[in-house]
């Protein structure tokens, strides 16, 4: 997930697909007994949350999520932004520790 996601101001596609592993072992983390995640979005660096958007499960057993910016969600001024993963499996939280990086660059 070092790499940057690249995204256009004022868009709402695409959905976003990451697969989730874990960190000692490298196997896919089991999404099985999943309830709920969201991907919290802010500022590159800041405190502030910009949006918490819902995932979709692709594959449990791979580990396997999306997400995508619904609406005028990606509204936000051009520049760097990261994500935070956090999931719900029946009120355990968990959340990923390495950030998501985005780019978003503003339109024509």
């Amino acid at each position: 997930m070092a790499e940057k996601i690249r995204l256009v101001q004022g868009d709402n596609l695409p959905r976003v697909v990451v697969e989730l592993a874990d960190q000692v072992s490298g196997d896919p983390i089991d999404l099985t007994q999943l309830d709920a995640a969201v991907l919290k979005f802010r500022a590159a660096g800041g405190s502030g949350v910009l949006a918490v958007l819902p995932m979709l499960v692709v594959d449990a057993e791979k580990g396997a999520l999306s997400f995508g910016f619904p609406g005028a969600t990606l509204d936000v001024p051009a520049g760097d932004y990261e994500g935070e993963i956090e999931m719900d499996f029946g009120g355990d939280i968990q959340t990923l520790y390495e950030l998501l990086k985005f780019k978003v660059r503003p339109q024509f």
